[in-house]
């Protein structure tokens, strides 16, 4: 018992999954309450709507924050005993955050009628909430930059803490604006929740008011700029294509079998969202800020079997209960219309499984900056995605979309294995460093060289 408890004091990924579970428990338990009342009160029709706003959402938030959130957290897990590095990586995020949050919500504001066209093509009646989303999107975009330092000073539990806060805040709002307004309600929930989170973290920005000061105009490098343009292409790429892939597949849905199937593959993906929660905000908590530390293979190796061995057991384990209770757990979270949901399982939960085996190893793209590892990689699965989808709904109906996912990240985690065999598998010296961080780090060092010339000049 001692040697168990030992461990777990030392496994940092231990504490963390332990630290994770509070928030993950009560995300799903929102999560169950929220989708239980659209399911009362609106139905598979409107859930195939809110999944398209949804993709909206996500696409506005990360062009709001120009898809900086890892490299934010990479460079301030890096500089965060460098002050001047610190006070430059602060300060280009927070203003090009700005600037691109202005122009996202002007955008959005002026042009919320073209927008209800694309996202609604047969309702006309909810521009309003598109502006709504515009005016609360900057609360949107601080917030994330405030979790973001967080996360890259290891502020677990503090991170942690304000998610289980802000789910609650999120849910009671949602639940009173479905039961007043039904799908409008639903709809204005979904634009506002997240960014009513930035009334909650405010309360760690204070706690981190040592930073406040190193937020300066004249510390906006161009190096910096460089440096994070990087993680914002490859996050913009994936907030582009990810999102028009799904309301493609859900519009084709709608077209060849109808509404309420489209709201059925909606509702299995929102089941899985639930589920994954847990290993999904666990490698953004620790993966990330670890891979970015990690300056050699051997290292990198450990942190991946790690996982392996100590969640992934778990996770599998998880699933398999999961698809066991699909039948309790469909009439439990929504009604007994969608009972058609339980057909959808199978594929969907093995897919999910390969996935989190796959994307603990590509966040290595992220980590070190493998640009065009990451580009060619998830055009390649989306491209995947969308045509295997369209020929297995044709073969199989709505389960075809299932299929396809699993297809997808079984093909994708080949890919992932290819690229990264010899860093997992292969045998090599103690102390190699990994090559991609090797050259972005003499990449940074030119960087460097040329913005002091430029200064001497």
């Amino acid at each position: 018992m001692k040697k168990i408890k030992k461990y777990i004091n030392n496994n940092v990924l231990i504490k963390v999954a332990s630290l994770n579970s509070a928030s993950v428990i009560t995300r799903i338990i929102t999560g169950f309450l929220t989708s239980k009342a659209i399911a009362i009160y609106i139905g598979p029709e409107g859930l195939a709507l809110i999944g398209n706003l949804r993709n909206l959402v996500s696409s506005a938030h990360s062009f709001s924050v120009l898809g900086m959130y890892s490299g934010i957290i990479k460079y301030i897990s890096e500089f965060k005993t460098n002050t001047i590095e610190l006070s430059k990586t602060l300060s280009t995020a927070f203003y090009l955050g700005f600037i691109a949050t202005t122009l996202v919500s002007f955008l959005c504001y002026f042009n919320a009628e073209y927008i209800n066209t694309l996202v609604f093509p047969t309702y006309s009646d909810y521009a309003y909430v598109i502006r709504i989303l515009a005016l609360v999107l900057p609360f949107y975009s601080m917030n994330m930059f405030a979790f973001a330092i967080m996360n890259g000073f290891s502020k677990y539990k503090m991170l942690l803490i304000i998610n289980i806060i802000g789910q609650v805040l999120g849910a009671c709002i949602t639940l009173i604006l479905i039961y007043q307004n039904r799908i409008d309600g639903a709809l204005i929930a979904i634009v506002v929740g997240e960014s009513l989170v930035f009334l909650i973290t405010m309360v760690g920005v204070i706690n981190q008011r040592s930073l406040i000061p190193l937020v300066r105009a004249s510390r906006v490098s161009f190096t910096f700029v460089k440096r994070l343009s990087t993680f914002s292409t490859m996050a913009l790429f994936s907030a582009i294509v990810l999102p028009i892939v799904a309301i493609a597949i859900r519009s084709y849905i709608i077209d060849n079998i109808g509404y309420k199937d489209a709201g059925f593959w909606e509702a299995m993906v929102r089941i899985s969202k639930y589920y994954l929660m847990f290993v999904s905000s666990l490698m953004g908590l620790y993966i990330l800020p670890r891979f970015s530390e990690i300056d050699n293979i051997k290292e990198f190796r450990e942190e991946v079997f790690g996982f392996y061995k100590t969640i992934i057991p778990v996770f599998g384990l998880g699933l398999f209960v999961i698809y066991l209770l699909r039948r309790f757990i469909v009439a439990i979270v929504f009604t007994e219309e969608f009972k058609p949901v339980e057909d959808l399982f199978l594929w969907q939960l093995l897919g999910d499984f390969v996935k989190v085996l796959s994307i603990v190893i590509s966040y290595q793209f992220l980590a070190k900056k493998m640009f065009w590892h990451y580009i060619i990689t998830e055009a390649f699965s989306v491209i995947i995605l969308y045509l295997t989808s369209m020929y297995f709904i044709d073969l199989y109906g709505v389960k075809g979309a299932t299929i396809a996912h699993f297809v997808t990240y079984v093909m994708y985690y080949g890919i992932i294995l290819l690229i990264f065999s010899t860093s997992l598998f292969g045998v090599l010296p103690e102390d190699t460093a990994l090559l991609v961080d090797e050259d972005d780090e003499n990449e940074e060092e030119d960087e460097e060289d040329e913005e002091n010339k430029i200064d001497k000049n």
